[in-house]
């Protein structure tokens, strides 16, 4: 086939063996709008030649090929191998005290809306919104739909993951078979149950139950969660009990560790970088909060940590929210945060960040409570699209342990949205999970 191609347009695919267009189109798997398989083109030769599937070579975008291709007389069309879809948005009605809520999750999940385009009445737009639903679709493309098959570990209060006598309830929007081995070390023992309502949170932002008719969703809803307890009812954790649930995650196959807490401004803590260091050499993500103004002076541990992705707080406006702490060392990205933007900001538009949880830090009431804003929530969505990405398949598979590691951070931060402030206050920029999750945008070696 590849003699009738023009050379430049020969030298830029990589012909595979000769299947009927649609076949691999994976009709049904790609779920939420429509999009093409990732390296392959439509490909028709002008005369009584079939319709063939062409698979490109790594690095190869699809757009640049068919553009190659339609330009040689020899070829009757080309065209990007595109998917069908079984529905356009996820299936969560909103609210669970109004599961008919008009909009549905749509209407509170700011956070999680593209941030450029044509708004629909289903699908608005936010400018604070990091196209949770263009990675939906790049993850159903490469068949890994919600970050299936990546585990995220969340140390944390823990979470409501099950049911266990007359005192806990599982969140609604979670099941039971989401979720892998965990551990409580504050009580030290195989049930890592949340009594406080942060740690339930955290993890209904990075997996929460996509298309089940309840609730909300989250962002790799289809990533299994690690419950690991390293702090007690009121939100306080033991250095030394975080550091063994590090490990004990990293010992039992996390990929990608979150960390919403924060120790002292200042404070050394070498058992936990001892620790991080561990995880980096078994390439693990880990991500963790940067703090928030009025409880911490400045960017501390662990996401002053080696390796560690901090992570500073966004609102809904695409603002600085006024929370995220004063300029220093160690903030990498920004995420959605929710809250008040810092002072100057074109916006004023101030959302909390919404997702099913404990209601006044009761295990067995359930609702969407407008308080929680801050870092803690931003550590959250990074962690879930640093799930993604290493789903995606973007992270080329021959890297190293630290390599992996590496490439996703760097992938989160050349396809960040700069806001204009200071790389001291915004790292990178605003973390942009469609453009991360997109194998046709380049990762920096």
């Amino acid at each position: 086939m590849l003699r009738w191609l023009p050379i430049s347009a020969a030298l830029a695919i990589l012909a595979t063996a000769p299947s009927p267009a649609g076949a691999a189109t994976g009709i049904g798997q790609a779920h939420e709008t429509h999009g093409f398989v990732p390296r392959e083109v439509v490909l028709k030769l002008a005369g009584p030649h079939p319709e063939r599937v062409v698979h490109l070579r790594r690095g190869v975008g699809v757009h640049r090929a068919v553009a190659s291709l339609r330009r040689d007389p020899g070829v009757a069309y080309a065209a990007p191998n595109y998917l069908a879809t079984a529905s356009a948005l996820p299936d969560d009605p909103g609210p669970l005290s109004s599961p008919a809520s008009p909009g549905g999750w749509a209407s509170l999940q700011w956070n999680f809306l593209p941030w450029e385009g044509t708004p629909t009445a289903t699908l608005p737009i936010s400018p604070g919104g990091i196209d949770a639903v263009g990675a939906w679709r790049h993850l159903a493309e490469a068949g890994r739909g919600g970050a299936r098959g990546i585990v995220v570990a969340v140390l944390d209060t823990g979470i409501a993951y099950r049911n266990m006598g007359h005192r806990f309830l599982r969140s609604p929007d979670f099941t039971d078979n989401q979720f892998a081995r965990g551990y409580d070390f504050v009580e030290d023992d195989s049930v890592p149950l949340d009594e406080n309502g942060h740690g339930t949170h955290v993890a209904g932002t990075i997996a929460e139950k996509t298309d089940n008719g309840i609730g909300l969703t989250g962002l790799a809803y289809r990533a299994k969660l690690m419950p690991v307890r390293v702090l007690d009812r009121n939100g306080s954790g033991q250095a030394g009990d975080i550091a063994r649930g590090i490990r004990f995650a990293v010992d039992h196959g996390a990929e990608v560790i979150n960390m919403s807490f924060n120790f002292g401004c200042g404070k050394n803590v070498p058992g936990i970088e001892h620790e991080l260091r561990y995880a980096y050499r078994h390439g693990v993500v880990t991500v963790a909060s940067i703090g928030n103004l009025g409880s911490e002076a400045c960017v501390s541990p662990p996401a002053t940590g080696p390796r560690v992705i901090g992570v500073g707080g966004s609102t809904e406006g695409g603002c600085l929210g006024a929370y995220s702490l004063l300029p220093g060392k160690g903030v990498d990205v920004l995420a959605p945060g929710g809250g008040v933007p810092l002072a100057g900001c074109p916006s004023v538009s101030s959302r909390s960040i919404y997702q099913v949880t404990l209601k006044s830090g009761n295990p067995r009431r359930f609702g969407e409570p407008a308080s929680y804003i801050g870092t803690s929530m931003a550590a959250a969505h990074v962690s879930a699209v640093a799930a993604m990405v290493l789903a995606s398949g973007v992270i080329a598979k021959d890297a190293s342990p630290e390599g992996r590691v590496n490439r996703v951070l760097r992938r989160l931060q050349s396809t960040a949205r700069d806001l204009g402030l200071p790389p001291n206050r915004e790292g990178a920029g605003l973390i942009d999970a469609g453009k991360a999750t997109d194998p046709e945008v380049g990762s920096p070696k």
